[in-house]
């Protein structure tokens, strides 16, 4: 046997789990855990027993009772060497040991065997450890808003650097800063008009640009050739230069301070990158099947509701979701074009909370969170149409 690759896997998968425990310790500490020992080198030879015995016992045991039973044997030791911790913490402890364990299941003696495993095993947790710290750093923001938005102001004032959330408070005071943007800043209202211009946005966005993708796809026209590669010329000038010449113009039409106005921004913004989604997909569909349609004595509008809308539901889902996410958190035009509080979008609400010198950050963080978690929920439900949408279409066949 090649002692190389079982030695660098034991070394790279030791320091793997000992870092995220670490993280997890770090965390802990700033839920207001007191633990001051770290014991890197302890948990450290913990971690490499570990890989160690999940190498040699490799297929021997069931897979099931060795991704249970091991992660156990190990957090007891965990729990009895280092410093007493609250059950969370441990609980924690056991998660990662079994997310540990079940991704390193197939490393065995015969695994280790093979040609240039070395190199797979660096690259395996290298790339496993940047998505672990990568998605540290971009959560950790949010963590930090949503726990703020729990805190009172004195706490605040207090110790702002603590990030521990007090569970001992009742409900009233646990939730006060988001009873108070509903109740003193009316953030009822301005969820419903930026839902009412989301959803707006994506519905009319949608029926323009179904058939003028399909247009581009699929007609010969005079100008195809440079309409289609010019579809995105929009996006070169930045969104400052526009919003002055808008601005003036809306002002005359009287469009400001208008549900209408923010409609028709939106979609002249989302158009054109939701014509040039569309297209790609339509080229991937076989025209045969349109022919067939043809043939059964349907026309082209009939074509693109019964079969071209059907075949396309991946790829229009991700163009409605990128629509409503740009419409949902679009900031500079609703600054510009909303003056009157009643008129207000999500995200010039907060704006507004900003401009009195009187707010508390928590309830910014509150109004932060109330922006933030429905797009999160809509996104992580939508996310495999999104993939699919945005990848299809980009082999034709």
């Amino acid at each position: 046997m090649r002692y190389k690759p079982l030695v660098i896997y034991l070394f790279i998968s030791s320091i793997f789990f000992t870092l995220v425990g670490s993280i997890w310790k770090i965390m802990a500490t700033l839920q207001g855990l007191k633990l001051t020992e770290i014991n890197f080198n302890i948990n450290f030879l913990l971690a490499l027993l570990l890989s160690l015995s999940l190498v040699f016992i490799g297929n021997r045991i069931n897979h099931l009772f060795k991704i249970l039973v091991l992660p156990l044997i190990f957090t007891f030791i965990y729990i009895a060497i280092n410093e007493s911790a609250p059950i969370w913490y441990n609980v924690g402890i056991l998660l990662i040991s079994l997310f540990f364990t079940n991704r390193v299941k197939n490393y065995n003696l015969n695994y280790l065997k093979e040609d240039f495993v070395s190199e797979k095993i660096v690259f395996d947790f290298l790339s496993l450890f940047a998505i672990v710290f990568f998605a540290f750093i971009i959560l950790f923001p949010f963590y930090l808003m949503f726990v703020t938005s729990f805190k009172l102001q004195a706490a605040l004032l207090y110790n702002p650097l603590d990030l521990s959330i007090d569970f001992t408070k009742n409900i009233s005071d646990q939730f006060k800063s988001y009873l108070v943007i509903f109740k003193t800043y009316d953030f009822g209202r301005y969820i419903l008009t930026s839902s009412i211009v989301s959803i707006g946005t994506v519905i009319i966005t949608l029926i323009f640009a179904i058939p003028a993708a399909y247009a581009v796809a699929r007609l010969n026209f005079f100008g195809k050739t440079f309409l289609s590669t010019s579809i995105l010329i929009i996006y070169m000038f930045p969104a400052i230069v526009l919003v002055i010449p808008l601005y003036t113009v809306f002002s005359q039409l009287g469009l400001r301070n208008s549900i209408e106005g923010l409609l028709i921004v939106y979609t002249a913004t989302t158009l054109p990158v939701a014509i040039y989604m569309l297209q790609g997909y339509f080229k991937s569909i076989p025209k045969e099947i349109e022919d067939a349609g043809l043939m059964d004595g349907q026309n082209w509008f009939g074509i693109i509701i019964k079969i071209i809308i059907p075949l396309s539901l991946p790829a229009i889902a991700s163009v409605a979701l990128y629509v409503f996410m740009i419409a949902w958190n679009e900031f500079l035009f609703s600054l510009m074009f909303l003056d009157n509080p009643k008129s207000f979008t999500l995200s010039r609400a907060i704006n507004h909370l900003t401009g009195d010198a009187e707010t508390p950050r928590q309830y910014l963080m509150a109004g932060s969170v109330v922006v933030t978690l429905p797009i999160l929920m809509i996104f992580v439900y939508f996310e495999k149409y999104l993939v699919s949408g945005l990848t299809a279409g980009s082999v034709k066949g």
